[in-house]
């Protein structure tokens, strides 16, 4: 039932041809963020930048897809127009499974199509097709204008694509796929941007088997009743990770109009999780595969006639948004935010880059620094409609200043000044500010993320301060979760999903040999990412650290700068030390 090989489809966007490889690797690369570190030391240039059209666009799946619960991710590999260096992007929606059903592990795109194109793959189908008339088209349009261009069910078809934000190369451009979930961070829209890409097809027209004993039945049975009939997964259904909104302020670890304060008790009362669940709620979502429920759909109204008739439409939202184009934006209105939110939408940009984006751009028109010839419209924390028009200025590239400031709020700060408040860990940050380990975890992080490590956890349980106990627990934590990446779990099941459950679930679909020594595979699967970061440019010294994070307080008190200096020191150290290439990346 099982193969020993990866595969994967090549599509050259340049010549239209493809070709179907039969890769080795399995038991060591197994899939997912393994298999795509793979994949690029096979098709992708360390030394080259992103923008050449031989670089890579890669998409994976992992051995547990459409098998097993909330194995419901796909990871994204490229070169990212961020910082030029390998990274990873991991999207949820129904890519996986179609991928799966497409009889897929990876699809791999190289070239540049020679027109603006939207690309269509299935079990037994490519089509590249010219679609210059949707240049300059927001994410919805597209997205309704290629359902309804391509055939077959949406049941398993999947629907990535950009909107301007992309097009114009923003390093803050993200992928929407399947309109209610996004591969968000480190530019994954512009490189389809620069590949003429504006849309991706997958249509899961195919089938798979999966084992009839009683064994599998069983197991499938135990994970499931695992994450349904228990308290373990319960939170992600109810009130979702918005409830970090509330609990985070209550640590005095939530940003605020750009991390000028960490906690605004009376603010927090207008977007913690139940008032948007109590106001602005619809319903909740799924992934395909996931049986959670986790992604909560909430709703905008826009008017558009003299006689006050009204466009709903639905926008998905958690945590990382709401903190984004909430808190730290000064917005105390759940439907304000959302509003926001919406527009971020529509351009296709990464709404966690973008909201830390403007509040720096805010605090910097605030100083003097920039004034409304750059910003266009008046910002000031707390004004929702200029944060909309704003969000729309900076995913279009309306002036010279938005082009700027969507390759990074630091490119921006250091032509224009400001960057001691520039709030970025690597990239703009997450909406943890607990303390001197997530600071020092998210700058250094492989993909600049808070689930690359769990440092914001450790900083809420632990109030000392122990450079060699915080970096262990870094370095430990990092290989589990480039195991899950690359079967690919959904994150939040790190709890359902052990070492030894993990084992048990590829056993039972015949991949013992992937199954035997797990521990060894996440440690050789985490190095081998690290080692294509490394080659690719990363220097953990040149990662700037604003001095904005120095004069944060949490419920620990002010953050203590030599701890946070010496953390880094370290963290920088061990990984340079652990993907030093005394052997060839390439070998996995």
């Amino acid at each position: 039932m099982t193969n020993d090989f990866f595969r994967v489809l090549e599509v050259n966007l340049s010549t239209g041809q493809s070709r179907l490889h039969q890769i080795d690797g399995r038991t060591t690369a197994i899939g997912g963020s393994g298999l795509a570190a793979l994949l690029f030391s096979r098709f992708g240039r360390v030394d080259l930048s992103w923008r050449e059209e031989e670089q890579p666009f890669i998409l994976t799946i992992g051995p547990l897809t459409g098998a097993f619960p909330l194995m419901s991710k796909t990871v994204a590999a490229f070169k990212s127009p961020y910082h030029d260096q390998y990274t990873e992007s991991h999207a949820g929606g129904r890519s996986a499974l179609a991928l799966k059903f497409a009889g897929l592990d990876a699809l791999v795109l190289i070239g540049r199509a020679k027109t603006l194109s939207s690309l269509e793959i299935g079990s037994r189908s490519i089509a590249i097709k010219d679609v210059a008339f949707m240049q300059g088209m927001d994410a919805y349009a597209a997205g309704k204008l290629l359902r309804r261009t391509s055939k077959g069910g949406s049941g398993h078809r999947s629907i990535l694509r950009i909107g301007p934000a992309g097009e114009i190369g923003s390093a803050m451009a993200c992928i929407n796929a399947d309109t209610y979930r996004h591969f968000g961070r480190l530019g994954g829209g512009a490189v389809l941007g620069n590949k003429n890409i504006k849309g991706i097809i997958i249509q899961g027209d195919g089938g798979f088997e999966l084992p009839s004993d009683n064994g599998y039945k069983k197991l499938f049975a135990k994970v499931y009743s695992q994450v349904t009939g228990t308290k373990m997964m319960q939170k992600y259904h109810s009130l979702g990770t918005p409830a970090n909104m509330q609990s985070l302020d209550d640590l005095q670890s939530l940003p605020w109009r750009n991390l000028q304060q960490s906690s605004d008790p009376e603010g927090i009362q207008g977007i913690n999780g139940q008032r948007f669940a109590d106001d602005a709620l619809l319903r909740n979502g799924a992934c395909s595969g996931c049986p959670v429920g986790c992604i909560h759909i909430g709703y905008v109204r826009e008017k558009f006639s003299e006689d006050n008739r009204y466009i709903y439409r639905q926008v998905a939202y958690d945590y990382e948004p709401l903190f984004s184009c909430g808190s730290m934006l000064g917005i105390t209105d759940a439907f304000a935010v959302l509003n926001v939110m919406d527009v971020f939408e529509k351009v296709s940009l990464d709404s966690m880059s973008g909201g830390v984006a403007l509040a720096w751009a805010t605090e910097a028109l605030e100083r003097g620094i920039i004034s409304e010839k750059e910003t266009v419209v008046p910002l000031a924390f707390g004004d929702a409609e200029g944060y909309r028009q704003a969000a729309h200025l900076l995913g279009t590239g309306a002036n010279a200043f938005y082009l700027l400031l969507g390759q990074g709020t630091l490119a921006a700060a250091r032509q224009y000044g400001g960057e001691d408040f520039a709030c970025v860990l690597g990239q703009e940050m997450a909406g943890y500010a607990t303390g001197e380990l997530f600071f020092a975890a998210q700058s250094l992080g492989f993909r600049h993320s808070h689930l690359d490590t769990g440092g914001y956890s450790y900083d809420q349980k632990h109030a000392e301060r122990d450079v060699e106990k915080a970096t262990a627990f870094l370095l430990d934590d990092e290989p589990g979760r480039c195991l899950l990446t690359s079967m690919v779990s959904c994150l939040f099941a790190r709890s359902v999903y052990t070492p030894e459950v993990l084992a048990d679930c590829l056993s039972s679909l015949g991949f013992d040999a992937v199954a035997t020594d797990l521990d060894v595979s996440g440690e050789r699967i985490r190095r081998h990412r690290w080692q294509l970061r490394f080659a690719s440019g990363f220097v953990p010294e040149e990662v700037v650290l604003p001095k904005r994070y120095y004069k944060v307080n949490t419920w620990k008190g002010a953050i203590d700068g030599q701890y946070l200096d010496a953390l880094r020191r370290e963290y920088g150290r061990r990984l340079c030390a652990f993907a030093a290439p005394d052997t060839p990346a390439d070998e996995g």
